[in-house]
């Protein structure tokens, strides 16, 4: 499961899944989904940290104490609660453009299954993470002396913490090898990672663990062999450490 703080909740993907006339819509309204999503992750944030709040004391508001919107994992409920809103907001745009009582009802259908969501997260809790570790930028790749069969690689990195808990994978980024291999090195570590994974494979959607151990924070890994090609696919993020009661705050609406 991915940290909050790595991005919208949800996909388009996961909106069409809920709305198969999602990309008609927004391509006949002139509508961006994908600011919709970004959108909705911004109003959520503030609706989470609101939610943290009410679990703190009076002393631990004052020390910075307790959970915080950084530590929160994306649940099925919070996904839910995303992906509902997300498409309250298309179908909002999209009746304010055209005043059309069709787009009327979906606006309202997804702002009640959004509520519904929210209400499965209360009840549910929200998933902390006790050492949160973030999703990984792209790796950096070039080129190294090696035996490596031709051809084009997708690789991914992802960091893991002391407990050996691991973030979200890295987007895939792209090398083509010619009587080479590759050399994998990740961008700037946070601050509480201690080491990292690499996944690669032929295909963005095929990517497979090829280091048995993490590699250490300043180290380098070289393909060295042919790609591992079944094993573990790559990270999609730590699961909670624990699900924090959450209080209820009722939404406007």
């Amino acid at each position: 499961m991915a940290l909050f703080i790595d991005g919208p909740a949800s996909s388009i993907e996961d909106l069409q899944g809920h709305d198969t006339q999602l990309t008609d819509v927004a391509n006949v309204e002139g509508i961006d989904v994908t600011r919709k999503l970004a959108l909705a992750q911004e109003e959520i944030s503030l609706e989470l940290t609101a939610l943290l709040d009410r679990l703190k004391g009076p002393q631990a508001r004052m020390t910075m104490m307790g959970p915080g919107i950084g530590q929160v994992v994306v649940t099925p409920p919070l996904k839910l609660w995303h992906t509902f809103r997300s498409l309250e907001l298309v179908y909002r745009d999209a009746y304010n453009s055209q005043l059309n009582d069709r787009y009327a009802g979906r606006r309202d259908e997804y702002h009640e299954l959004a509520k519904w969501a929210y209400e499965k997260l209360i009840q549910n809790g929200i998933g902390v993470a006790q050492d949160p570790i973030p999703q990984a930028a792209g790796p950096i790749l070039t080129a190294a002396p090696g035996v490596l069969a031709d051809g084009t690689y997708y690789v991914a990195v992802s960091w893991t913490n002391q407990a050996g808990e691991e973030g979200a994978s890295s987007r895939p980024v792209t090398i083509t090898t010619a009587s080479c291999t590759f050399a994998v090195r990740p961008a700037s570590a946070p601050p509480n990672a201690a080491g990292w994974n690499v996944y690669a494979g032929v295909s963005p959607t095929g990517l497979v663990l090829q280091n048995t151990s993490p590699v250490a924070l300043d180290g380098t890994w070289t393909q060295q062999t042919a790609l591992v090609m079944v094993g573990t696919a790559a990270s999609t993020g730590q699961a909670p450490n624990y699900m924090r009661p959450a209080p209820q705050i009722l939404q406007r609406g």
